[in-house]
Formats: C-alpha cells, structure tokens, sequence
C-alpha cells in the first residue's frame, strides 16, 4: 500500500529549464525525483502545484508523492539525507502525510508570485532582480493593475500555443511597492498562464514609463492578443512565494 506525501521545497531557477520535467534539459522535478528514488530506493514520480518557466525562483513550492514508506514525516533522518544529496540551490524544508486523494495542483486556491526590481546597480542582487533604468510612475502602474480585477480572460499576456483548456484566470491582489531603490510587483490569482506574470509586469512598466496610457492597456486586454502587449521582462526576477490550499488539508505528522 502505497502512502502519499507532500514536500514543502524552494530552489533557485538560475540553472533549471523551470519545474516540470524536459527533454533534453535540467529540470528541478528531475533532480528531486531522482534523489527522492536514490533515498527511499523506489521509483518516485512527483506531481508539482503547477510549473514555473525557465530560470523563475520559487521560495515555497509543494509537491506530492506517493511512496510505500510509512511515516516519512516523522523521520528527520530522511529530510536530513534528501538535502546532503539535492545540489545547494535546491532545498527541502519538510515533508507531510496526506490523504490519498489530495493533489498537490488541484487543491490550490492560489499562488502568488513577486517580481523584484533594483534601479541601483547592485551585484548582489543580479541573480534574483531586473536592473531597470528610470524612474516609472507608480502610481500609474497600480492604477493599470486594478483594471486586471475588472477581466478574467488574459489571452494577451500568456505564450502562445499553450496546451492549456481555458485563458481565464481570477485575480485577487496585484500591486507595486517601492522600497529604497527596489520596485516589487505582487500579484495573487487562482492560477497563472504561461509567461503571465513577466508579460503583465513588462506592460505595466510601459504604462509607467508612459508608453502607452490606461485606456490602451485596457484594450491590450479586451483584445486577447499578445502581440499587442508589452515586452516580458527577465525571468530571473520573479519568484513563487506562496500557494494556499484549504485549511485542514495538509497535516503534518
């Protein structure tokens, strides 16, 4: 009898062809996959609450596994030997019992993602944040992000010829802070189109940079085509934060 699992884990995208495994390339589900199966020594198939792109970060991930190992959570021995072996810029934070049904995808409520901006140079923060020139208004780009609650269908910021059913999407936060010299962008929904995120923030900086006004990116949206929104910005910053499932859900053991 098989016995199912969810990892809470974080990585570093720098050097990964985004979550879900690739032909051809280095995922991160394939590097745990493969140091889950060498530590528990069955084959272990995991199933990741959705895919980050190309070099996105993630500091809270889940995914689950099933495994005919008892008690996994209980046993620090296995968490300990699952991180000496996962290369430094992937980490497992712990491991919980679920019931058999509940999915690691499915049950999300949400996810919500950060994309950083410095507008110093600063080395140390190259790998994680996009340098930008300027000084965009901000306050026009959060007026811009509020239409986003007034849509659900954001066929103008997703990649195209994408194997997803549907284009819609429910927004519930997405709003710029300034800190010092750092630019972030929140944004919290139901689920997310590939490219989403860095395809809407890339626009909102047109907007702020004056490029194109609010009426213009109110029909950027109603016209469901992404070759009328604005550039994707870098991949290397943005970052998944936090997923939410329903209370009760997960139980640690």
């Amino acid at each position: 009898m098989k016995h199912r699992y969810f990892i809470q884990l974080s990585y570093k995208g720098t050097y990964y062809h985004g979550w879900q495994i690739q032909p051809n390339a280095s995922t991160v589900q394939e590097t745990l996959e493969n140091a889950l199966s060498t530590i528990l020594k069955e084959k272990i198939e995991t199933v990741g609450a959705g895919r980050t792109d190309t070099g996105v970060h993630a500091g809270m991930f889940y995914t689950h596994f099933d495994s005919l190992r008892k008690e996994l959570g209980k046993d620090k021995k296995i968490l300990f030997q699952l991180n000496g072996i996962l290369p430094s810029d992937i980490a497992v934070q712990n491991i919980f019992f679920v019931n058999d049904d509940v999915h690691a995808r499915f049950d999300a409520l949400s996810r919500t993602y950060e994309y950083h901006i410095h507008q110093k140079k600063d080395p140390f923060l190259d790998d994680f944040s996009y340098y930008l020139y300027g000084n965009p208004d901000i306050d026009k780009m959060n007026r811009a992000a509020e239409l986003l609650f007034d849509y659900t269908d954001f066929t103008s910021f997703s990649k195209l010829h994408t194997d997803v059913q549907t284009n819609d999407c429910k927004i519930i936060q997405a709003e710029w802070k300034k800190e010092n010299h750092r630019l972030i962008f929140t944004i919290k929904a139901n689920r997310f189109l590939r490219g989403m995120v860095r395809a809407i923030v890339g626009t909102l900086l047109e907007v702020g940079f004056d490029k194109i006004c609010l009426a213009e990116f109110r029909k950027i949206i109603e016209d469901k085509d992404r070759s009328k929104a604005g550039f994707s910005v870098p991949a290397h910053g943005l970052f998944l934060v936090d997923i939410e499932y329903p209370d009760g859900l997960i139980f640690k053991n």
